[in-house]
């Protein structure tokens, strides 16, 4: 459908307000409240990627544990995702929204003061390598609140992604995804981190506070957007329950000859990642030697390369073709670990991050669109969460396979060989999926489901 309003079920009266016209290339203005609300969340999420591995180096020096964090944080994306797809489709949307982050707010709120309180009794940011011990209580505490933190991620992430279509024309998608994902990269990886270095080396407790405010001000910028988003059922049709409406999706995406391999192949790549990104926090104090503020700037390489590849993505698209810019995003993140290994200093990481980030929002933005185009409105939220079940499920298991990488390696050998490992082994994997990406994900299969899903609409 040409008309965006026309997948808004129940619109308020001042949604004409913030609709563009047919063919117009105005994002108007519902888009960017969304747009300042991720602004404002990816910036506390920025400060979160230091702050929360720091403060676990700060607990414990067992790589083990470390990793479990990150285990906690993407657990939810197995365990929650398929139900949060059926949720998604049943409710507002918006309101989803504004729910999970006031809920991510108090919980990080609750973080906040637990430090706060305790945080005469930890390790300066610079002396974290002196721990020795593990302080128990508020190791669980974390671990706990960044489960809690992940299921509301989950319902509030796919609600966004399912959003969108209903604010912004489908000739627009790929543009207003390109300036999200790049102003998450940018928040996420140059503001987000050396600000929550700098509020590390002020107190433990102070980057937990401004992220849970960042959190507040996300849900006001997205509650201001008018309309109701509940997808549109048929009123004819008896309702289904929350069983059926999920299988239903499960099969929509299961008999998808194109979406099928990408989600797998997703998972795959995302499971790789995770095995160095979930000990990132040791290679960068004991390979690296960095402190907290040179590891909060790293992130700059990739900012940079987030915000371009966020601007030129649609171009290359174009002018590659779908299927080989996803062939070549798939080689740089093969050659990019290998690099980072070997070479492991950080003004090389910095750059290399830059190229390897360029190249993953290629990825999403070519994928993400791509869904939003082929994926009927009416299963949009239970069919995204079915694919986010195999993109991000496999978080889980590629963290706990660094962390037990880096524990089995340094017995055989060093702790700086076993830190290193885990970009070594990620390489591999990305290579092989290359191998699988450039024979299942060709352009000529891309345009064919694009077309195939703009014919089923018109």
């Amino acid at each position: 459908m040409s008309d965006t309003n026309a997948r808004i079920d129940a619109q308020d009266p001042a949604e004409q307000e913030t609709s563009t016209p047919a063919g117009s290339d105005r994002l108007g203005a519902s888009y960017y409240k969304l747009f300042t609300g991720t602004v404002v969340s990816n910036l506390g999420d920025g400060m979160a990627t230091v702050a929360y591995p720091w403060l676990a180096s700060a607990i414990t020096r067992n790589p083990l544990l470390i990793a479990l964090v990150a285990v906690a944080q993407r657990l939810p994306w197995l365990l929650f995702t398929l139900p949060a797809g059926v949720i998604t489709d049943r409710v507002d949307r918006r309101r989803a929204m504004v729910s999970m982050d006031v809920l991510r707010g108090v919980l990080t709120l609750v973080v906040a003061f637990a430090v706060l309180d305790q945080q005469a009794m930890l390790p300066g940011p610079d002396e974290v390598d002196a721990v020795t011990g593990t302080r128990s209580g508020l190791f669980l505490l974390i671990i706990v609140a960044t489960l809690l933190l992940g299921m509301a991620e989950v319902l509030r992430d796919n609600s966004n992604q399912t959003i969108m279509p209903n604010i912004v024309q489908p000739h627009q998608l790929e543009k207003a995804n390109g300036r999200i994902w790049s102003v998450e990269g940018v928040m996420q990886t140059f503001v987000g981190p050396p600000l929550g270095s700098v509020l590390l080396l002020v107190a433990f407790s102070v980057p937990f506070f401004v992220d849970a405010g960042t959190f507040f001000v996300a849900a006001a910028m997205v509650f201001l957007i008018p309309g109701s988003f509940r997808a549109k059922r048929d009123e004819t049709q008896p309702r289904q329950t929350f069983r059926q409406e999920l299988s239903e999706g499960v099969r929509w995406l299961m008999g998808h000859s194109l979406l099928r391999p990408m989600a797998i192949i997703l998972g795959l790549m995302n499971a790789a990642a995770m095995i160095h990104g979930a000990t990132f926090v040791l290679f960068a104090q004991d390979v690296m030697g960095v402190g907290p503020f040179v590891f909060g700037i790293i992130g700059f390489g990739g900012a940079v390369g987030g915000l371009i590849g966020g601007w030129i993505a649609p171009s290359i698209s174009e002018r590659l073709g779908s299927g080989t810019a996803l062939a070549v995003s798939v080689g740089v993140m093969a050659i990019v670990p290998l690099l980072i290994g070997l070479i492991a200093t950080w003004p090389v990481v910095l750059v290399l991050f830059g190229i390897e980030s360029l190249f993953i929002i290629l990825w999403n933005v070519i994928t993400v669109s791509l869904r939003q185009t082929i994926i009927p409105e009416g299963l949009l939220g239970r069919v995204n969460s079915v694919y986010r079940f195999f993109a991000w499920g496999m978080i889980p298991f590629g963290a706990a396979t660094g962390g037990m990488l880096v524990w089995v390696v340094e017995r055989l050998a060093d702790r700086d060989l076993a830190l290193r490992s885990t970009w070594f082994a990620a390489s591999a994997i990305f290579a092989a999926i290359f191998v699988f990406v450039r024979a299942k994900l060709t352009t000529e299969q891309i345009e064919a489901a694009r077309d195939a899903a703009t014919a089923t609409s018109s």
